[in-house]
């Protein structure tokens, strides 16, 4: 049905999707027999094709639907039902730069939702919309993995660690004005729909992109390397503001540390917007103060 910008329905049929130009119509149907040629039944062609059609506008539209229904032999109705079930096709149009700021429980707890309110309110836009140069999309995102270094912003899919609101605030800027911003780990940001294009499966073409891949941290490899026997020196941790003086380093402490350099967490991370924070929201002394009483 039409609907009018207010989102009353008009009761009359919606005008078939406008068709592509005879010039991409043509390079996204040599794209499409690449993937297609990938898979026993085309049908299964389907997720990285509407990924293909978001690198050709920044968001799937009906003409995009129209397109992977007609090359798959689908109904629209059955595009559709995919392209709106999965939050990572955009449904309107969406920046060059898609921020998710991650507001799970351990980013939130270490200052995720915090950096979230801050960046609406510095770009002046909520959640899932696109700053009026279209450089940003702000959206708040769910678990990326990478808890021990909460909290956590992603662009376009890249990892930028330990963030605080000022950083966060930084690095939207940068990103609007088109400086040169290098992620925490992972290779350098392209656009959305670049990214889109390597999502559907081509190769990424950026130097030195492929090498340069993201890698678990420390935290997250302590259990792995307890599992395999490789336990470092044992560690009393006392309560902040108080608490036993720790005991002297022995011979045998150091000779732990020798046999296990992989286990010491690194001495920091690359990215140009790293800003590693120290205490929580949740903490009396953070400046923001504590979100209720202890015990609450």
């Amino acid at each position: 049905m039409t609907t009018t910008p207010e989102g009353v329905s008009l009761g009359m049929p919606q005008l078939p999707a406008p068709a592509y130009p005879d010039d991409v119509r043509a390079r996204l149907e040599a794209d499409a027999r690449e993937i297609i040629a990938r898979y026993p039944d085309s049908r299964s062609a389907l997720l990285p094709l509407l990924h293909l059609v978001q690198s050709q506008e920044g968001h799937v539209t009906r003409t995009g639907q129209q397109f992977c229904a007609d090359v798959l032999g689908l109904t629209t109705a059955e595009v559709n039902a995919v392209a709106t079930f999965y939050s990572m096709y955009r449904r309107k149009p969406s920046g060059d730069y898609q921020v998710g700021v991650c507001t799970n429980t351990l980013c939130a707890v270490m200052g995720g939702d915090a950096i979230f309110e801050a960046l609406q309110d510095h770009l002046g836009v909520g959640n899932g919309e696109t700053t009026g140069d279209g450089k940003v999309t702000l959206e708040h995102i769910e678990c990326n993995a990478a808890c021990d270094f909460a909290p956590v912003v992603m662009v376009n899919w890249e990892f930028f660690d330990n963030q605080t609101v000022d950083s966060a605030k930084r690095l939207v800027d940068d990103l609007r004005a088109g400086a040169d911003v290098e992620p925490t780990r992972g290779a350098r940001l392209c656009t959305f729909k670049d990214t889109a294009r390597i999502l559907a499966g081509f190769p990424d073409e950026r130097e030195g992109a492929v090498e340069a891949g993201g890698s678990a941290g420390h935290a997250s490899l302590v259990g792995l390397r307890l599992a395999k026997g490789e336990t470092g020196p044992a560690r009393v941790v006392h309560p902040r503001g108080g608490g036993e003086a720790p005991r002297d380093r022995t011979s045998e402490d150091r000779a732990a540390e020798d046999r296990t350099p992989s286990d010491q967490p690194p001495a920091g991370h690359q990215s140009s917007h790293d800003a590693p924070q120290d205490t929580s929201a949740s903490d009396p002394s953070h400046p923001a103060g504590p979100v209720a009483e202890e015990g609450e």
